[in-house]
């Protein structure tokens, strides 16, 4: 249960979706098993549309896990899309590399090895799509690093942003994750609030925010 729609409404979507085949079925059926969190089936189709529409070149992905999203945005885009991701988490890490090797994209994917807050210093050049789906507490850290980065009518994709229900409701919120909580309600106020950006929050998977930078970040 996601706490962000009705059980029975997020049943309907996930039966009424086609279902994928090949190697991205196979990451599923793999996270599935080993609860490896990865984008929700209703998420993932929404993104291959976003993906079909706006066309990016280039994507910045912050936590890559098995390689799910990146080798998923990869497929959507014809492979025509240079993406560059993170990952720490030395399991996930072989898991991803086996992954993206087995799917033959190896030149169109790199892996930054460690910890986000110290790869995404050095990257270099603009991108046309940044997804956020890494350590709940952290997006607005990991936004002010890399929103410079983002061309102007570039997206800020950030996933689970409703995380389970506890942003939008205090009695949902576990004791343990209230800083979680607090920076994450604080970074949805900051790129709704923002003047160069438009934002929308999404209640489909665990809560996806789509924001579009509209001008240079002041």
């Amino acid at each position: 249960m996601s706490n962000i729609v009705y059980d029975v409404v997020e049943d309907y979507i996930r039966e009424t979706l086609e279902q994928n085949t090949g190697q991205i079925r196979e990451m599923e059926l793999y996270a599935e098993e080993n609860s490896v969190p990865i984008i929700h089936k209703e998420v993932a189709e929404l993104l291959k549309v976003i993906l079909k529409i706006h066309r990016p070149k280039r994507i910045l992905e912050i936590g890559c896990a098995i390689g799910y999203s990146s080798i998923l945005f990869s497929s959507i885009l014809d492979n025509d899309v240079e993406i560059i991701t993170t990952e720490r988490n030395p399991v996930m890490l072989e898991k991803a590399v086996e992954n993206i090797k087995k799917a033959g994209l190896e030149d169109k994917i790199k892996i930054l090895v460690g910890d986000a807050q110290e790869t995404l210093k050095d990257i270099d050049g603009e991108f046309d799509m940044i997804f956020i789906d890494a350590a709940k507490g952290q997006y607005k850290m990991f936004f002010d690093m890399v929103i410079d980065k983002l061309k102007v009518d570039g997206l800020v994709i950030s996933d689970n942003i409703l995380y389970k229900g506890m942003i939008a409701s205090d009695d949902l919120v576990v004791r343990r994750k209230k800083t979680i909580v607090k920076r994450m309600r604080d970074y949805l106020d900051y790129i709704c609030q923002s003047d160069y950006l438009d934002t929308s929050i999404i209640p489909i998977g665990d809560g996806l925010a789509i924001s579009y930078k509209k001008s240079e970040s002041k």
